[in-house]
């Protein structure tokens, strides 16, 4: 079980393979490997597109959907517990609120963390994968 960051879900889904490393390819599509997404990163998808940094090839709201109604893939939804988290996370990290809850969800279900980000790979207390 693997948790995308927003920014590699949206260069998977959007075909960009060449800018995923070749293990973040070969995690994502393991036959066996059960893929998350958490809620946060459909909100940060929504505020990209909103802001103008963000273009889809169709309407916002369909292409989450489609997204998430791919196989193997699931949705992960945000509890009072990670949200919680989110808040006490150990050692020092950054103050985004969507890296904050990704880590949270990846530490609290013990998983992998699929991610470029410089800030997140080098925090001590989560697992990524790159």
């Amino acid at each position: 079980m693997i948790l995308l960051d927003t920014h590699v879900l949206i260069w998977w889904a959007n075909g960009e393979h060449e800018r995923l490393s070749s293990a973040a390819i070969a995690a994502i599509e393991a036959e066996e490997q059960q893929r998350l997404v958490s809620a946060i990163s459909c909100w940060e998808v929504a505020m990209l597109v909103e802001r103008g940094r963000l273009g889809l090839s169709v309407d916002m709201e369909r292409w989450l959907n489609l997204v998430v109604s791919v196989p193997r893939l699931q949705l992960l939804p945000l509890s009072p517990a990670v949200a919680v988290a989110s808040t006490r996370l150990p050692g020092t990290f950054h103050a985004d609120p969507a890296d904050r809850f990704l880590v949270a969800q990846a530490r609290h279900l013990n998983i992998a963390l699929v991610t470029a980000d410089s800030k997140i790979r080098t925090y001590p207390h989560v697992r990524s994968l790159w």
